[in-house]
């Protein structure tokens, strides 16, 4: 049976839908924010993660900094509320936070509730690597951990407490998860295939280069970074109009756009490698993204998915369920009934069930170079 799909004509609805169900799960819902009460960690220091990236791994940080506001459905299947995540649940970063059994990640713009004792994220929606100078570029997020570093010790130095102290701040992993908005506008832009390997993704590498050495050099010793996933089977990119389906491969993703994912993974890997031969001290853990994604929708009804490249939450329909002009939330949006059928929720963004099957196979350590545990950081 195909999975249900309902309307929505417009905010009322899901303005509805929000006060009936922040009424009925609310209790649950505050029961679930804090996974780190309770249960045991396999770190033997409290660990503490900054993590940088675009809206992969937003827990928040758009809507703190720029007054975005994400209804239900957004967060319908975990929070139950509006988190200011593009999802309907958690995030990778959230599921790998549960796994240290540590509290989620607070975005660093986030004024008031913010716990920073664990680490902080920068990570915002939209961002990119280029142009560098432009919020929230990772050029920008660096610098605003830079600041929240002197400030942590600025306070110490006074004799006050301060979320994270020096040893916090040089035993903690730095997360790096970067590059699809990059990718997608290069592909956007019209250049040429070569063009965007030989000169596009070169750029947008080097400038996560430049990111891992001035966090190296400003104390940061344990990097996670994480290739980006396959472009061509969003079904963002598949719904865009095309002459015949000859550039699809066997599950139906576009492969020029896979093999443009393909090639920034191995340039960004071949720096993570070489970086890891510079740096004295360091540790840089490269995470090949695209083959865990694209086993997932390869091989979805192993997981108990149904949907691999259809949107749960967007306009239009099968077989993407999305439309540019009408994005979810957009007037007359369609959300499905079950999202654990699917592997993408808006078109762009995986569902909170998708986010945990992706989150498993990286703490298996099988797609990771070199092969070390998530949580090697924090043990001693």
């Amino acid at each position: 049976m195909a999975p249900v799909i309902t309307s929505h004509s417009g905010s009322g609805v899901v303005a509805a839908v929000l006060v009936m169900v922040t009424v009925l799960l609310a209790a649950a819902a505050v029961a679930q924010e804090d996974p780190g009460e309770g249960g045991s960690s396999a770190c033997s220091r409290r660990p503490v993660v900054f993590a940088f990236g675009d809206s992969n791994t937003d827990t928040g940080g758009a809507a703190a900094g720029l007054g975005y506001y994400f209804p239900l459905p957004e967060g319908r299947a975990f929070f139950r509320r509006s988190t200011g995540r593009l999802c309907d649940g958690r995030l990778v970063i959230d599921y790998l936070c549960e796994s240290l059994n540590m509290s989620y990640l607070s975005p660093y713009l986030e004024a008031l509730g913010s716990d920073f004792t664990g680490g902080a994220n920068f990570a915002i929606s939209g961002s990119t690597t280029l142009p560098r100078n432009v919020p929230f570029a990772l050029h920008v997020q660096v610098q605003q951990f830079l600041h929240l570093k002197q400030r942590n010790l600025d306070i110490i130095a006074r004799g006050e407490s301060a979320p994270v102290d020096a040893d916090g701040f040089r035993n903690a992993l730095y997360l790096i998860d970067i590059g699809q908005n990059d990718l997608s506008a290069a592909f956007g832009s019209g250049a040429s295939y070569d063009d965007i390997v030989h000169q596009r993704i070169p750029a947008v590498i080097s400038e996560i280069k430049d990111a891992i050495l001035t966090l190296y050099y400003n104390g940061a010793q344990n990097f996670w970074v994480h290739g980006t996933g396959p472009l061509g089977c969003l079904p963002q990119k598949l719904a865009i109009p095309r002459a015949n389906d000859s550039d699809l491969d066997y599950s139906g993703c576009l492969k020029p756009l896979n093999d443009g994912s393909y090639e920034f993974n191995n340039q960004l890997c071949a720096v993570c490698d070489q970086l890891s031969s510079q740096l004295r001290g360091a540790t840089i853990v490269y995470i090949d993204i695209l083959a865990i994604k694209y086993e997932l929708i390869a091989n979805h009804s192993a997981y108990g998915f149904e949907e691999p490249l259809m949107a749960c939450c967007g306009y239009g329909g099968p077989p993407y369920n999305y439309d540019r002009d009408v994005s979810c939330l957009g007037p007359g949006f369609r959300v499905c009934e079950d999202g654990t059928k699917f592997v993408s929720w808006d078109g762009v963004h995986y569902t909170d069930a998708a986010n945990a099957v992706v989150a498993d196979k990286i703490l298996s350590g099988e797609f990771s170079r070199p092969k070390l545990p998530f949580d090697y950081f924090c043990k001693a």
